[in-house]
C-alpha cells in the first residue's frame, strides 16, 4: 500500500479526520482519537495501528513488523508495519479497520451520536 492509498483508505471511513504531525506523518483521527498513523521508515512509508492484546502478541513477532515505536514503549497495544514481508494490503485494510472500530467503540454514546456514527 502506498502512502496515498492509505490516506485515501483512511479519508473515506465515516467521520475521520485527518492532521500532519510529528514530522510529516499522517495521522488519522475519529472523535479526536488516532486510529491510524503513517509515517517514514528507511524511506519507506510505516503505517501504524491499534490492535488488540492477542493481535498485538502475534503481530509483534511478524517480520515487516514490530511493536508501534512510542506508543508500544507506553504499554499501548499498537502495531507498525515498516517492513517486507510485512502484511498485504488486504490484512492491513482489515487492520486498520478494526483498529478505527475500537477506537469509535471506545467514544462517548454522546460523541459517537454527534458525529453520525450511531
Amino acid at each position: 500500500m502506498t502512502r496515498e492509498e492509505f490516506n485515501a483508505y483512511c479519508a473515506a471511513k465515516a467521520a475521520a479526520t485527518h492532521v500532519v504531525q510529528w514530522g510529516n506523518a499522517d495521522v488519522w483521527k475519529v472523535g479526536g482519537k488516532v486510529f491510524a498513523i503513517c509515517g517514514w521508515a528507511d524511506d519507506a512509508p510505516a503505517f501504524t495501528f491499534k490492535v488488540t492484546e492477542m493481535a498485538f502478541e502475534i503481530l509483534g513477532d511478524m517480520p515487516g513488523l514490530r511493536p508501534a515505536p512510542y506508543l508500544a514503549s507506553r504499554g499501548l497495544k499498537w502495531i507498525q508495519h515498516y517492513g517486507t514481508p510485512g502484511l498485504n494490503d488486504t490484512e492491513l485494510t482489515q487492520h486498520i479497520d478494526a483498529s478505527y472500530d475500537m477506537i469509535v467503540a471506545k467514544l462517548p454514546s454522546k460523541t459517537r451520536t454527534a458525529l453520525g456514527l450511531e
